[in-house]
């Protein structure tokens, strides 16, 4: 079946955009994950397309991956098509609208913005992640959310239909959209920015840019932040006061930079980061009668011990 398949993807995207049993730890921010059945890379919007047609004429388990932040990809790795946007990056500014694909990195989008003197993404100048998984997630940092400046997305269905769902229709909240309920793959954003002043729009970015590099453990593969933020809270906090920086499974560790993360300190596997997550999570409902509920995604199945 999935031989079938594999031929089906070369046909459409040829044979350099399609790979069988790519380890996922060559894509993740963790370098963590086992291998994926097929990993696709397509060029164009109509590739994604055919791609999503056949994967859901067949019913083939299916993932994209951003550029693999905000994911743990566990070591029994992922059967289906994993499809990632590599070759679909491309940015330009038309008047006072910044257009990204979903493959763009969204640090790159904001970039961009400061070269054209336009304002309104300057939050977004540290956020390690594409587009469209800025998109899915409604992704934010500083005060500042992709729902403040999207004006409209061009996405794909799980069932290959094609449509532009603006602003409004998105239903943007906290780490959540029509976009994550759906299942849509986002192809294109447009965002609606502002005139600014160079220098203002710049010294944002560098004071923002700087918070992030100070406070957070980037000198480490990891997830980005682990925890959502619980009502009335901060899971950092929480965490640091439930004394467990520096402890973990494995390799992988609670940062001592910053609680709200948990590093792979060289060889660490998913097992070990989940169990590391797991630990986090009872001993802060134990002390803090707190949930912590997870913001990173994970996927795949456990490694097999047979």
């Amino acid at each position: 079946m999935m031989k079938n398949i594999y031929e089906q993807l070369v046909s459409i995207c040829g044979g350099e955009l399609v790979k069988e049993n790519e380890p996922m730890s060559r894509h993740t921010m963790t370098k963590m994950g086992g291998i994926a059945d097929i990993f696709v890379t397509p060029k164009t919007f109509e590739q994604v397309t055919e791609i999503m047609r056949i994967k859901h004429e067949h019913n083939i388990p299916f993932i994209l991956l951003g550029n693999g932040s905000n994911l743990i990809v566990r070591d029994g790795g992922v059967r289906g098509i994993v499809m990632q946007f590599t070759h679909l990056e491309s940015l330009r500014v038309e008047g006072d609208l910044l257009i990204a694909q979903g493959g763009a990195d969204i640090k790159a989008a904001s970039r961009l913005a400061l070269t054209h003197h336009l304002t309104g993404l300057e939050f977004a100048c540290g956020i390690p992640g594409t587009i469209g998984g800025a998109m899915v997630m409604n992704a934010g940092a500083y005060g500042g959310e992709v729902k403040d400046v999207i004006d409209h997305v061009k996405v794909v269905t799980p069932e290959g239909e094609l449509l532009t769902i603006a602003r409004d229709d998105l239903e943007l909240g906290y780490r959540t959209s029509i976009i994550s309920k759906k299942g849509y793959i986002v192809l294109e954003a447009t965002f609606k920015l502002a005139p600014g002043d160079e220098n203002t729009i710049r010294e944002k970015m560098e004071e923002l840019t700087f918070q992030r590099e100070s406070k957070q453990p980037l000198e480490y593969p990891s997830v980005g932040s682990v925890f959502k933020r619980p009502p009335g809270y901060f899971a950092g906090k929480l965490i640091q006061d439930s004394g467990l920086q520096g402890k973990g499974v494995g390799d992988a560790e609670v940062s001592t930079k910053h609680a709200g993360f948990i590093v792979n300190k060289g060889e660490a596997t998913a097992s070990d980061y989940l169990a590391t997550i797991d630990m986090v999570r009872k001993k802060v409902k134990e002390e803090f009668g707190v949930e912590l509920e997870l913001e990173a995604k994970v996927v795949g199945e456990d490694e097999d011990k047979e």
